[in-house]
């Protein structure tokens, strides 16, 4: 039985690397994302856009208040996300690991889906 997992991408606010930095990584990131779906693991991946572009909703009883910006403001945001399926944490964590790796020095966090529908 599979558990699925998502790994969440870290990273500091600001400019991203320059395109000398950056292509290489993606390079590489493409690769491992080939992997992980030769592997059977891999769900579904996507990159998100500054927080600045975010807008958050919130209801409060009939109204509906709307807010342009992140929920939180910090210096580190959710940059990007993989979705996989994993045997068990200890497998997730492996991939987690591979991820961290290729993207030295974000944050990688490991969780596992509630409710989840595999």
């Amino acid at each position: 039985m599979t558990q699925m997992y998502l790994l969440s991408i870290y990273q500091p606010d600001g400019e991203p690397p320059p395109p000398e930095d950056l292509e290489p990584v993606l390079r590489e990131l493409k690769t491992f994302n080939d992997e992980m779906r030769e592997a059977g693991v891999w769900v579904f991946a996507a990159g998100l856009h500054a927080p600045s572009t975010a807008t958050v909703v919130q209801a409060k009883g009939s109204d509906l208040l709307v807010t342009d910006g992140p929920f939180i403001e910090g210096k580190e945001f959710l940059g990007g996300f993989t979705v996989i399926k994993a045997a068990d944490l200890d497998e997730a964590l492996g991939w987690g690991r591979r991820l961290a790796a290729i993207l030295e020095p974000l944050w990688i966090e490991v969780r596992p889906l509630a409710n989840d529908p595999a």
